[in-house]
């Protein structure tokens, strides 16, 4: 992380797994006394919430590494991820109408097909453990406990746009329809498309967004269109599993905070991921880490919907035309 990078040596001071030795502690007892004498700064805070974070500890655990107090450690957390969750926007956003060529350039590469050129995000949710309390509320529709987070991201893997909060139980395009997303109107221009999995309805308007085919296919071309459309989708399963094998400590054991904290946690460890991607900090996902693909029926569409079919046939000819040209 960039921020760490203000008070250590990286390649001296800190281990592999984030632990720090008595020559970075050494560091952060300066910084701390410098903070006591002249007030808490936003860099020992971040330093703090970040460790948090990365090793997804008691607060009580957290105090005794930096030598402060419980309380002081609590209000720090939820301050910078109060902070963070203000200023999402810094991190996560859309590209310029400008650069969406460039995007969707992107999406050819790992699609395969030149079809997608005008794609410029691939849009899923993932299900991550709630916290301890209330988690009756959270109870999906495959049986366990769960907090949906939506995210839409760019064919390099970065987040675009997420909406987290809702529990489990909630379907999926619900959630689409009522993330800020949709509801503040940032759509996208004319002509350029989402790629979702099939839990989501195939729309035209108000957003195009297209589905694959319903199983069975009916006939190679729409076999052509699904196998394709899921390599151009298939990176928001790989950026999902890149920001939970950066932040695992956190995101694979239920949350021990409040439930309305829990949201913040999540997007901090989405922002963090946006912040790492653009300073090169790149990973690959571990291979234990498995992403729920299973998708529950399709909801009907709403009145201000129209059906994105004929862009999806559309697009399915031109996928089948492209294989026979080659």
């Amino acid at each position: 992380m960039p921020i760490l990078r203000m008070w250590f040596n990286v390649g001296t001071e800190l281990r592999q797994d984030f632990r720090l030795t008595r020559g970075a502690m050494h560091s952060v007892q300066r910084l701390l006394q410098r903070e006591q004498d002249h007030g808490w700064g936003i860099e020992l805070e971040v330093l703090i919430y970040t460790y948090w974070l990365a090793h997804g500890l008691s607060y009580r655990v957290v105090a005794r590494v930096f030598n402060v107090p419980k309380a002081t450690v609590h209000c720090i957390i939820h301050r910078v991820a109060q902070n963070i969750w203000d200023n999402l926007r810094r991190a996560i956003y859309f590209p310029q109408t400008a650069d969406l060529p460039a995007a969707g350039l992107g999406f050819v590469n790992i699609s395969g097909t030149p079809a997608f050129h005008n794609v410029v995000g691939a849009i899923s949710h993932i299900r991550i453990k709630p916290p301890q309390r209330h988690r009756l509320d959270y109870l999906n529709y495959k049986g366990f406990y769960s907090v949906n987070m939506q995210a839409i991201c760019k064919s390099n893997g970065r987040f675009l746009d997420i909406f987290v909060g809702y529990p489990g139980s909630v379907h999926d395009t619900r959630i689409m329809k009522n993330s800020s997303f949709y509801t503040t109107r940032r759509y996208l221009p004319t002509g350029y498309i989402l790629l979702g999995d099939g839990g989501y309805p195939c729309l035209e308007t108000p957003i195009c967004l297209i589905t694959p085919f319903k199983e069975p296919v009916q006939g190679q071309v729409q076999q052509r269109f699904n196998y394709y459309q899921s390599r151009g989708r298939s990176i928001i399963e790989r950026a999902f599993g890149m920001m939970k094998t950066r932040w695992r400590s956190t995101l694979f054991k239920a949350l021990e905070v409040k439930p309305p904290f829990a949201p913040q946690v999540i997007a901090s460890c989405a922002f963090l991921h946006n912040v790492c991607m653009d300073n090169g900090d790149t990973l690959v996902p571990d291979e234990d880490i498995l992403i729920d693909d299973a998708q529950p029926p399709r909801e009907d569409m709403a009145d201000n919907e129209t059906s994105g079919n004929d862009t999806r046939n559309r697009l399915a000819a031109l996928v089948s035309a492209g294989v026979q040209d080659s």
